[in-house]
């Protein structure tokens, strides 16, 4: 090598090619955050089908539970229960005393 002559590579890389090479990859980032935004999407709905599913479910029950508990708390059921159970009567008139403070 001729003294004062710089080393050059044989093959530079220009600008443009760096240029088109990282728009490249841009694009390839950019169709992979794509693809798992919608895999988060899909996954999220399916998620949201199952807690809808379960809400109805958990309503179905609270309907059916408030219908029970009215029926076991009717007033004439437990006045049934009174009487038959724990042999309780309603006084008479004269049974019944008032107690003033």
């Amino acid at each position: 090598m001729p003294k004062g002559v710089a080393w050059r590579p044989a093959w530079r890389p220009s600008w443009r090619l760096l240029l088109i090479v990282g728009l490249v990859l841009a694009c390839l980032a950019s169709a992979t955050a794509v693809i798992g935004a919608s895999y988060q999407t899909r996954a999220q709905y399916v998620r949201l089908q199952q807690l809808e599913r379960e809400r109805d479910q958990l309503q179905t029950e609270w309907g059916q539970l408030l219908l029970e508990e009215s029926a076991w708390s009717s007033p004439a059921r437990i006045e049934r229960l009174a009487v038959e159970r724990l042999d309780m009567r309603l006084p008479h008139v004269n049974e019944v005393e008032v107690i003033r403070p």
